[in-house]
C-alpha cells in the first residue's frame, strides 16, 4: 500500500507499527501489578473451609458446596456492595435451580439436549444486561453442563443438591460481602478525591493572597506542584486499577479518568485566575472573584467526599453553588474562567451521582420501570445485527454435538469437552482464538504440574493441604493472566476430582483434561468460523461511519456554541459521544488486527489513519472550547461558513463512496483561524486515505 507523503506517511507508519509492538494484546501478556493476593486468599478460604468440613463429616454433598462457593467467588463483579449483591444472589439461587433441574432432566436421555441448548442460549444472551450478568450467565452454563454428568433419581435428591449448592454459594456471599470485604476500586477513588481536595486548598489559598508578586510566587510553588503531583499520582493509580481488574473495570476507570480530566482543566482555569488576580484588577473584579473563591472550596470538598464514598450527597445544594460560580461576572476574562470551572464541576457531579454513569451516556430521563429495564435490552438485541444474539445462538448450536458425544460415551471427564467448547466461544473470532490459546496452553501446562503433584500428594490429607495454596495462587492471578490462571486451575481441578472420586489416577485425570480441552478449544474456533462469523474488517465500516458522524456533530456543536446557537451541555454531550465512538472504533481495530485475511489489511491500515486524524481533530476542538471568545461581527459569517463546510466534508467522508471534501471557505483571523486550518488538514488527510479503498459505507456491518 502506498501511503501519503510527508507527515501523513510518518503518521501511517506509526499507527501501523504500534499495534504489533504492544505485547499486551497477545495471550502471553502477564501484568504482575494485577495480582491480588487478598482476593486469592479470600476465595481459597471460601472453598478450603468447606473441604475441611468434608474431611470431618465425610458428606459427599459438601464437595458440591465447595464448588458452588468457588464459582460464586468467580462471578463477583467487584465494586459497591449494592451492585454486587444482585449478581451474587442471582447466581446462588439460579445455580441451585439449574443444578437440580438439569440433574433431573438428565434422566430423559437425549431429550435433555434441546433443553440444555435453550438454557445455554439464555445464559449467553444474558450479556445484554452488562458485565455482571455476563459473568453469572457464563458460570451458570458451567453448572448446567456439570449437572448433566449424572441423573438425579428423584425430587428429593434434587432438593438436597440444590440445598448444598445454595449453602455453599451463600457462604461465599457472606464471606465476600460481610466477613472479608475487599474494595478494589477504593484506591483509585481516594486518589481522585485527593486531587479535588488539593484544588480546594489551592482555591482557598488564592482568596487569602494580596497583590504582591512574592505572595503569588509562593502560592504557585506551594499549590501548583501539589496539584500536579496529585494529578499524576491519581492517573497512575487509575491505570493500575484498570490493569488489575481487567475489562470489568473499564467503565469505572473511564469515570475516574474523566473526573481527572475535569480536574486538570479546572487546574488550568485556576492558574489563569491567579494570573488575573496577580495583575491587581479593579475592585469590582476582585470582589467578584472573592465571592467565587468563597463558594468553590466547599463545592470541591463535597465532590471529593462523594467520589470517595461513591455516592453523591447534598446534590441540590451543590448544584446551586455551581450555578452561582458559573454566573460570576466582573469582566469578560473572569466570566470565562468561572464558566469553565462550573462546566467541569457539572461533569464531575454527573459522574459522581451514580456509579453507573458512563461516558457518552444520554442525559437522565424519567425513572424506568422494572419492565423497561428487563425488556428493553432484549428488544434492542432481538435482531440479526446483534453480536450478543449471534453469540448466544452459536453457543447453543455448538453445545448440541458436544452433549451428544458425552451422552453417547458417558464418562467422568467428558464434561470438560463441552465446558471448554462453550466457555472458549466469544462473540468475535479474534477473541475466541485468543481464549482458545490461553485455555489450551494453560491446561496443558497445568496438567504437567498436576502430574508432578501426583507424586507428592498421595493421601486425602496431603491433597486437602495442597488445595488451599493452589486455589489462592489461581485466584490471585485471575486478572493478571487467563493463561496462567488456567495453568493453576487445572491441578486444582485434578485434586478436587481425586477427593470426589478416590482411587482415580491423577495422571489420567490431567491427561484427559488436557485432551478434552484441546479438542474443545479447537472445535470452538471452528464453530466461530462456520456459525455466523463476525469479521472485524467488515464491522469497521459501521464503526468508522459512526466515529466520523460523531466527530461531525462535535464540531458542529462546538462552533454553534461560539456563535451563541448552542449551550455548553449539548457541546459536552457531543464531545463525550465522539470519545465513545472513537473507543468503539479502536476496540474493533484491535480485534481486526488479530484476524486472518491479508486482502482486508489495506482497509484496516486506512482506518488506523482516519482514527488517528479524528483524535487530532477532537484535540483541536477542545482547544477551541477552552480558549473560546465570542467572535466579532466581522467573522461570524466566516465561522458559520466553516461550520457548514466541516459538516459537509465529514458527511462526504462517511458516504458509501467517500469523496474529498469541497473547497474550504476563507479562514477567520487570529488563533481561531489557525485551529480551523489544522482541523481542515486532518479532514484532508482522512479524505486522501479513504479515497484509496472502499469507505465506511461500502460494506454493511456484520
Amino acid at each position: 500500500m502506498r501511503g501519503p507523503g510527508g507527515k501523513g506517511a510518518r503518521l501511517l507508519r506509526h499507527v501501523i507499527a504500534a499495534p504489533a509492538e504492544d505485547l499486551s494484546r497477545l495471550p502471553i501478556a502477564l501484568d504482575l501489578r494485577a495480582i491480588s493476593l487478598a482476593e486469592g486468599v479470600r476465595a481459597a478460604l471460601s472453598t478450603a473451609a468447606i473441604v475441611a468440613l468434608n474431611g470431618w463429616l465425610q458428606h459427599p454433598a459438601l464437595m458440591l458446596s465447595a464448588l458452588a462457593a468457588l464459582f460464586t467467588c468467580f462471578c463477583d463483579p467487584g465494586g459497591p456492595v449494592r451492585r454486587r449483591v444482585p449478581a451474587l444472589l442471582s447466581f446462588a439461587v439460579l445455580g441451585a435451580m439449574v443444578h437440580a433441574g438439569f440433574g433431573l432432566a438428565r434422566g430423559l436421555g437425549v431429550a435433555a439436549i434441546p433443553l440444555a441448548a435453550f438454557g445455554v442460549f439464555c445464559n449467553g444472551f444474558a450479556r445484554v444486561y452488562g458485565q455482571p450478568a455476563m459473568l453469572v450467565g457464563n458460570l451458570l452454563t458451567v453448572v448446567l453442563v456439570l449437572a448433566l454428568d449424572r441423573p438425579l433419581p428423584d425430587a428429593g435428591a434434587a432438593a438436597a443438591d440444590a440445598a448444598a449448592f445454595l449453602g455453599g454459594s451463600l457462604w461465599a456471599v457472606l464471606l465476600t460481602l460481610v466477613i472479608w470485604r475487599l474494595h478494589p476500586y477504593r484506591p483509585a477513588r481516594r486518589a481522585v478525591a485527593l486531587v479535588y481536595r488539593a484544588l480546594a486548598d489551592m482555591a482557598a489559598d488564592m482568596r487569602r493572597r494580596g497583590g504582591e508578586a512574592a505572595a503569588w510566587e509562593a502560592h504557585a510553588r506551594a499549590h501548583r506542584r501539589r496539584v500536579r503531583d496529585s494529578l499524576e499520582a491519581a492517573r497512575t493509580v487509575v491505570q493500575d486499577t484498570l490493569r488489575a481488574r481487567g475489562g470489568g473495570a473499564t467503565l469505572r476507570a473511564a469515570q475516574s479518568l474523566i473526573r481527572l480530566e475535569a480536574a486538570e482543566q479546572m487546574f488550568g482555569a485556576l492558574i489563569a485566575l491567579s494570573v488575573l488576580l496577580e495583575e491587581a484588577p479593579p475592585e469590582p473584579v476582585r470582589e467578584a472573584a472573592d465571592r467565587m473563591l468563597r463558594r468553590l472550596p466547599p463545592a470541591l470538598v463535597t465532590l471529593a467526599r462523594s467520589i470517595l464514598a461513591d455516592s453523591l450527597t447534598r446534590r441540590d445544594r451543590l448544584e446551586r453553588s455551581i450555578g452561582a460560580i458559573g454566573a460570576t461576572s466582573g469582566n469578560e476574562a473572569l466570566h470565562r474562567i468561572a464558566e469553565a470551572i462550573a462546566e467541569r464541576l457539572r461533569i464531575a457531579v454527573t459522574l459522581a451521582s451514580t456509579g453507573t454513569d458512563v461516558p457518552g451516556a444520554p442525559p437522565e430521563e424519567a425513572p424506568r420501570t422494572l419492565a423497561d429495564t428487563l425488556v428493553g435490552p432484549l428488544r434492542a438485541n432481538l435482531n440479526r445485527q446483534s453480536a450478543a444474539l449471534r453469540h448466544a445462538a452459536r453457543a447453543a448450536v455448538v453445545l448440541v454435538p458436544g452433549l451428544a458425544i458425552t451422552f453417547a460415551w458417558p464418562g467422568q471427564y467428558q464434561h470438560w469437552l463441552t465446558i471448554t467448547m462453550v466457555m472458549t466461544l466469544q462473540p468475535f473470532y479474534a477473541t475466541t482464538v485468543q481464549r482458545a490459546l490461553e485455555r489450551i496452553g494453560g491446561t496443558v501446562l497445568g496438567g504437567m504440574f498436576a502430574a508432578v503433584l501426583a507424586t507428592i500428594c498421595r493421601t486425602p490429607a496431603t491433597i486437602a493441604t495442597a488445595l488451599f495454596p493452589l486455589a489462592m495462587a489461581a485466584l490471585s492471578v485471575r486478572a493478571a493472566s487467563f493463561g496462567l490462571f488456567m495453568a493453576l486451575l487445572t491441578p486444582l481441578v485434578v485434586l478436587l476430582s481425586e477427593l470426589g472420586q478416590p482411587g482415580s489416577s491423577e495422571l489420567q485425570i490431567a491427561l484427559m483434561r488436557a485432551l478434552y480441552t484441546a479438542i474443545g478449544g479447537s472445535l470452538a474456533v471452528l464453530g466461530n468460523l462456520l456459525l455466523w462469523p463476525s469479521w472485524e474488517p467488515e464491522r469497521l465500516a459501521g464503526e468508522l461511519a459512526n466515529a466520523i458522524a460523531a466527530h461531525a456533530r462535535y464540531a458542529e456543536a462546538e462552533l454553534s456554541l461560539l456563535l451563541g446557537e448552542a449551550d455548553a451541555a449539548s457541546v459536552e454531550q457531543a464531545r463525550r459521544g465522539a470519545g465513545v465512538a472513537t473507543n468503539n472504533l479502536e476496540a474493533t481495530l484491535t480485534r481486526a488486527l488479530q484476524e486472518p485475511g491479508r486482502e482486508r489489511r489495506e482497509r484496516v491500515q486506512t482506518v488506523m489513519v482516519v482514527d488517528a486524524a479524528l483524535r487530532r481533530m477532537a484535540g483541536r476542538l477542545s482547544a477551541i472550547h477552552l480558549d473560546r471568545a465570542a467572535p466579532g461581527a466581522e467573522c461570524r459569517t466566516e465561522l458559520a461558513a466553516w461550520r457548514a463546510w466541516i459538516t459537509e466534508a465529514m458527511a462526504a467522508l462517511a458516504a458509501p463512496v467517500p469523496s474529498l471534501p469541497p473547497a474550504r471557505p476563507k479562514l477567520p483571523e487570529g488563533p481561531l483561524g489557525e485551529r480551523l486550518a489544522r482541523i481542515a488538514r486532518q479532514i484532508a488527510l482522512m479524505g486522501g486515505a479513504l479515497a484509496r479503498v472502499p469507505g465506511p459505507g461500502a460494506a454493511e456491518p456484520a
